[in-house]
């Protein structure tokens, strides 16, 4: 089967459903608060009782906006939405307030990296690192706006349903590719800079297990060099980056499979199953006319001016590409650290008030580098979730320059810093955890262990350099650990050639 497969291309296509974090819904003010009891944050609007009139959220479109302008999309200058109508026990009104004619944005584009491009450290909390691979531009169809459905929650022990409307009218982006991703590796790619994007502009968090980013991967295969796209089938229920990449491999090799027996794909939804590994048909694939789309009557179009768009475009933030590249001519760091560091913006925030703070970017980069995405990981924590305060762990970082702590015990406060956010100096001090600073009290200690180990001092004079270990460790225990290693091994090799 593998030669016949390698007989094939795939051809892919996102739709990608972004959940923003607005703090009301697209067309009411109930709450979007992740988490409430279920049909608490509910309304006559957005439960589709009649004669109720929906509102449009200013910040939803101002959101699209700067996704758009992101993705390099042209912006439609009047836009409206239109009414998607289905029956399905989630969707109170039996119809979706979305956007098919005149979506706010389209024709945009999007580069993602590929391989050799994202590098991966052993210690890394994060998905991706940035290097010096291949690139690749992914067209983007369409951006437009919609209200999100309500959850079912299936009974595990029973044979009916549950419908929690917390989610009905919770606003969305949906993200339209054109066919142009080819295997799982771009389809990854392609989402985690969706991801990555919406994270940096602060319209979503892009958690994938919480529901906030939903992707639906539209796939079909083809003879290689054929220009002719197969037909098509559309998979759902998509969680996690390691779903998409199964979902895609398996349902290649499922078509390959009929076309290779002499069948025909159908056109399709499928809903995957990433515990099995495996899809199975829900129903076949609608097409816009399906839904009788028609201009929604209760929402007037929106007319988006020059001036508004500049303005919302004077707010976009510095991207990851930015940032990388300033880094590097900046501080001074490679281009894989830059990359690390500016994965996340909150991190890259972190990482520059303090090298700013400290004056020392690279030092700043070696914690963040080492220490802090080391106890991210042990913790499974993400880097949004870093609290701490920039001046600390500068302070800590010229404590440490200065020999006032060694490195042991810099990375004990360096700990506290992450998870209490503790001042560094006065908890060197409660602690005791500063360095030893007086030099006769330090030499005392060295000429104490010398003294009393005479017999290890002659091994030592007499070639067993392995002694020296054990004088800076009985030193070290003299001093609880307060001295200097280096200043330690200095005065000790000081020391031991005098004495000979």
């Amino acid at each position: 089967m593998q030669e016949e497969e390698k007989q094939y291309e795939t051809v892919i296509g996102l739709e990608v459903h972004v959940e923003l974090s607005t703090k009301t819904k697209i067309f009411c003010g109930c709450s979007t608060r992740f988490g409430a009891p279920p049909n608490t944050q509910t309304c006559p609007v957005c439960t589709g009782m009649p004669g109720t009139l929906p509102v449009l959220n200013r910040q939803v479109v101002e959101y699209a906006l700067a996704l758009g302008l992101a993705l390099h999309c042209e912006v439609n200058r009047y836009c409206r939405f239109d009414r998607k109508n289905y029956f399905y026990p989630d969707n109170p009104q039996n119809y979706q307030i979305s956007q098919l004619y005149l979506p706010v944005c389209y024709n945009g584009e999007i580069e993602i990296a590929l391989a050799g491009e994202r590098e991966e450290k052993e210690n890394s909390a994060l998905p991706e690192a940035a290097g010096t691979g291949r690139k690749k531009k992914i067209r983007i169809h369409e951006l437009h706006m919609e209200e999100d459905a309500g959850k079912l929650v299936h009974e595990e022990n029973g044979d009916s349903s549950l419908v929690d409307y917390n989610r009905s009218g919770v606003p969305l982006i949906e993200i339209v590719s054109e066919p142009d991703m080819r295997n799982a590796e771009e389809a990854v790619a392609y989402l985690e800079k969706l991801c990555m994007l919406c994270r940096y502009l602060g319209i979503s968090d892009g958690k994938l297990q919480e529901g906030s980013l939903r992707a639906d991967v539209n796939l079909s295969v083809r003879k290689a060099g054929c220009r002719t796209l197969g037909t098509r089938t559309e998979m759902k229920n998509l969680n996690s980056f390691r779903a998409v990449s199964r979902a895609v491999a398996e349902e290649r090799r499922r078509q390959i499979a009929l076309l290779e027996e002499g069948k025909k794909v159908i056109q399709e939804t499928r809903r995957w199953d990433d515990a099995k590994g495996v899809s199975y048909s829900i129903r076949s694939k609608e097409d816009a006319e399906d839904y009788r789309y028609f201009p929604e009557p209760d929402v007037p179009p929106v007319v988006i001016s020059e001036k508004w768009t500049e303005e919302i475009r004077g707010r976009l933030p510095e991207f990851r590409e930015e940032k990388e590249a300033r880094y590097q001519k900046e501080f001074g760091l490679s281009a894989y650290d830059a990359g690390v560091l500016t994965q996340s913006k909150h991190l890259a925030e972190l990482f520059e008030e303090t090298a700013v703070l400290c004056g020392k970017p690279k030092k700043a980069a070696n914690w963040f580098m080492g220490e802090l995405l080391r106890l991210l990981k042990e913790k499974g924590m993400e880097p949004e979730k870093l609290m701490f305060s920039p001046k600390h762990l500068a302070d800590l970082i010229t404590a440490a320059e200065q020999g006032k702590i060694n490195q042991a015990n810099a990375q004990k406060v360096f700990a506290e810093i992450v998870e209490r956010d503790v001042e560094p100096l006065s908890y060197m001090k409660e602690q005791r955890l500063e360095s030893l600073s007086d030099e006769g009290m330090l030499r005392l200690a060295a000429e104490e262990v010398l003294a009393g180990n005479p017999g290890l001092v002659a091994e030592f004079h007499a070639g067993k350099e392995k002694v020296f270990g054990f004088f800076v460790g009985q030193i070290m225990k003299k001093t609880r650990g307060m001295a200097d290693p280096g200043k330690v091994n200095a005065l000790l090799r000081q020391l031991l050639m005098r004495g000979e």
